[in-house]
């Protein structure tokens, strides 16, 4: 498959934004986790799920499961959000790849 050069551009781009939006979420899971522990001032959970809804699931859904944080039922959502995400933003990736007329 011979991908023009705006093609590889938009999927560059977009990847780069996952893995930053990724990394950023996956510390801000991590964060909260140990602020719970502590009893500090918690993140709130509409910035998280906005934060993994946005493109960082691939990192926020990892760090829920390493660290056990808002896995338990009544957070099922965090669950639910998270892999809502991780499989929208694939859809995104093979529309670009397959669709898009660049």
């Amino acid at each position: 498959m011979n991908l023009s050069q705006t093609k590889q551009i938009v999927l560059l781009s977009y990847g780069a934004f996952l893995i930053f939006l990724s990394f950023i979420t996956f510390l801000a899971y991590v964060s909260d986790k140990q602020k719970a522990k502590s009893g500090n001032y918690r993140t709130k959970e509409k910035t998280l799920l906005l934060l993994s809804f946005l493109g960082g699931a691939f990192g926020g859904y990892p760090a829920m499961l390493l660290f056990r944080h808002k896995t338990k039922g009544e957070h099922w959502y965090f669950t639910f959000v998270n892999i809502l995400a991780i499989l929208l933003h694939i859809v995104a990736i093979l529309v670009i790849l397959f669709v898009a007329p660049f």
